[in-house]
């Protein structure tokens, strides 16, 4: 069983990198499940339904959000329906959505849970080791990945040990630079502490890079304008022998300097 996870998808700069890449990657890795986040894809906050139903028609099996699930309101009007996306489980519970979800793919059934960080975040949601104790109570899965949406490298690192042997990866997302720490830990779960992103190659984290600077360099309140320049793709391939051991993480990177290979 292959595993293909896709950072962050930033803009429609992303959307075309997925669109143009997905199937190669798809073919030369022979991945059985795209999972990716998404929580960015329209416009850089948030997802309207045409986004999600052009990733379900271009394959992704399932889409994690974020802390900007709800920036696009119609979110609201079709979130009932949309039964591969996955919040944050650990979200205020008075807010919709389904925060863990599994999926049967030749016979094996595979869980997604999307949590969000509580380190440097809004300081609204459940304490995630919390949370995912909550999930793995009614775990039955062969295959589960833990998408953790958080700042803070250090909040990360620690779920992904606490849950070695629990989950069968713990994936970071929301920071947009990927890091070079993929591995296996030693009771056989697949980590990295970001994806990345797949969008904007030139910019700050997916925005216009001269407003941040000038924000950053003056102090004052410019707008997050979405950058426009070449793309970018980052992404894990995950590897299960037939008993549901991750075996190999392998991060794949795509952009103008590191150009995709056959």
């Amino acid at each position: 069983m292959n595993i293909l996870f896709i950072g962050d998808v930033f803009s429609s700069i992303g959307r075309e990198m997925i669109e143009k890449y997905l199937p190669k990657i798809k073919e030369k890795y022979q991945i059985d499940v795209v999972i990716a986040n998404v929580e960015n894809a329209t416009h850089g906050k948030g997802l309207i339904k045409r986004h999600y139903e052009e990733f379900l028609f271009q394959g992704i099996s399932m889409m994690t959000m974020g802390n900007h699930t709800f920036s696009k309101k119609e979110l609201l009007d079709y979130i009932d329906e949309a039964d591969r996306l996955v919040v944050p489980y650990n979200q205020p519970k008075a807010l919709p959505g389904v925060g863990s979800r599994e999926i049967v793919v030749k016979g094996k059934k595979i869980r997604v849970t999307n949590l969000l960080g509580i380190t440097f975040m809004d300081g609204k949601s459940q304490n995630p080791f919390e949370a995912i104790d909550e999930v793995l109570k009614i775990d039955t899965s062969d295959i589960h990945i833990v998408d953790f949406h958080a700042e803070a490298t250090s909040e990360k690192v620690a779920l992904g040990y606490y849950l070695d042997g629990k989950v069968s990866a713990v994936l970071g997302t929301h920071t947009h630079i990927a890091t070079a720490d993929e591995k296996i830990l030693s009771n056989h779960t697949a980590y990295q502490t970001d994806v990345g992103m797949t969008g904007p190659y030139e910019s700050v984290i997916g925005c216009q890079k001269e407003l941040i600077i000038q924000r950053m360099r003056n102090g004052l309140m410019t707008p997050f304008t979405v950058a426009e320049s070449e793309g970018q793709l980052s992404a894990v391939v995950l590897r299960f022998n037939k008993n549901n051991v991750c075996e190999s993480i392998k991060r794949i990177r795509i952009d103008p300097t590191h150009p995709f290979m056959v």
